[in-house]
């Protein structure tokens, strides 16, 4: 009989990126199932009393309440972190539960958090709001120069926070330079890799320490469940990250765990897809003239283009673009898709189209709004997998009624 053992595949660190979305992390029960099993229990039992002391000491690997720790919810992390090139992950219930939880588990009262001002509203409050209640203080500054990291750093930085592209605009972040920026500091890099996906952007390649995604965007992909992954080293993560989760729980749900296992295999296909169609989408854009502005990492119009190209190997499936006539024409733009969808979600197999200055931004003051580039006229658009042509129509339609 032959022996797979001795098959260089049987070793998922071979095997490429849509190999390992499809097969990566699967352990399946005594049954054999060919999908992955859905385990809803809470807790698990122990053959003896002596093998429940040994588990809660680490002694002995297995399962011990599914707060912190799921077969599900294990295979899902594992799917993760192989994609990623991260040796370990922790999957959370939503993307804000990820931001927060890999924020607070690197700090404490008296440290210091530096941030790039362009963040989505959610991630914003937890630096600018949350965390000063708890005495750890924030500087936010301009993310498009990594100097401004190097001016903002204290003797008590302890975290640098940013998202690349950036939620709505689609600024970037230099991930080399503000990484050693932060580590000559002894400072941990967050970044959050949502508008990027791990498809196009591998922020730990490129020096970051945690990466922090909404699972619920393109990992799902298709507005069913709601998530989050926190990915990195062993270390932070089988240690700080891992401790936050057990002891406060802002725990990944093992049927969502499940849902979001069956979007990753499709991740990359559906990721490759929308780029294509928001590379299109872009071009169309980029030549109307209604448009004001286009924002596309990957288009030349872009102001960061050469960063965009050295550090994302692809586009985005994003596309920000503002209308000539401010708000109202924003408002009559949206109003007249009949495929694109208004709403707040992204990464979603349909396309979304938003109006971050009176929903995911509202929140903001004009001036800071206006420090962060969020004009009243910017829409943000998701783009999805209907065919690229059908879409281009209906913008053209919406952009006639302008």
């Amino acid at each position: 009989m032959a022996d797979k053992s001795s098959n260089p595949l049987s070793d998922p660190k071979r095997r490429k990126a849509q190999t390992m979305l499809v097969h990566g992390g699967m352990e399946r029960s005594q049954h054999g199932e060919t999908s992955e099993a859905i385990f809803f229990n809470s807790g698990f039992v122990y053959p003896t009393s002596g093998a429940a002391e040994a588990r809660f000491k680490g002694e002995e690997p297995g399962h011990i309440y599914s707060r912190f720790s799921n077969p599900t919810v294990e295979m899902f992390q594992q799917r993760a972190a192989l994609l990623e090139g991260a040796e370990a992950a922790r999957g959370t219930a939503t993307g804000m539960a990820a931001v927060t939880t890999a924020i607070m588990s690197q700090v404490k009262a008296g440290d210091h958090i530096v941030a790039a001002r362009a963040l989505f509203g959610g991630c914003r409050f937890v630096v600018e709001t949350y965390m000063p209640r708890w005495g750890v203080e924030s500087t936010l500054v301009d993310g498009r120069d990594p100097e401004n990291f190097a001016r903002a750093m204290k003797p008590n930085t302890k975290v640098v926070f940013v998202e690349t592209p950036t939620n709505p605009t689609l600024e970037l972040v230099d991930l080399k330079a503000v990484a050693d920026i932060a580590h000559a500091h002894g400072a941990v890099l967050i970044v959050d890799n949502v508008f990027s996906t791990p498809i196009w952007q591998k922020p730990l390649e490129l020096g970051a320490d945690l990466v922090t995604y909404s699972a619920t965007k393109h990992m799902d992909g298709q507005g069913r469940a709601l998530g989050g992954v926190i990915l990195g080293s062993q270390e932070l993560i089988g240690g700080d990250v891992h401790t936050i989760i057990r002891q406060t729980g802002p725990s990944m749900s093992p049927f969502n765990a499940w849902v979001l296992l069956k979007g990753l295999e499709t991740l990359s296909i559906r990721v490759k897809a929308m780029t294509e169609s928001a590379g299109k989408i872009a071009d169309f854009l980029a030549d109307h003239p209604k448009i004001e502005m286009l924002s596309y990492p990957h288009h030349a119009s872009h102001p960061q283009y050469d960063l965009a190209k050295r550090q994302m190997s692809g586009g985005s499936t994003l596309v920000a673009f503002t209308p000539k006539g401010g708000k109202a024409a924003a408002f009559r733009l949206a109003d007249a898709l009949a495929l694109i969808a208004i709403s707040n979600n992204l990464g979603d197999a349909k396309s979304i189209i938003s109006h971050p200055a009176t929903t995911t931004h509202q929140r903001f003051t004009d001036a800071e709004r206006a420090e962060m580039d969020i004009t009243e006229g910017l829409l943000r658009l998701s783009v999805g997998l209907e065919d690229a042509d059908d879409l281009l129509a209906d913008l053209s339609f919406a952009l006639d009624q302008v």
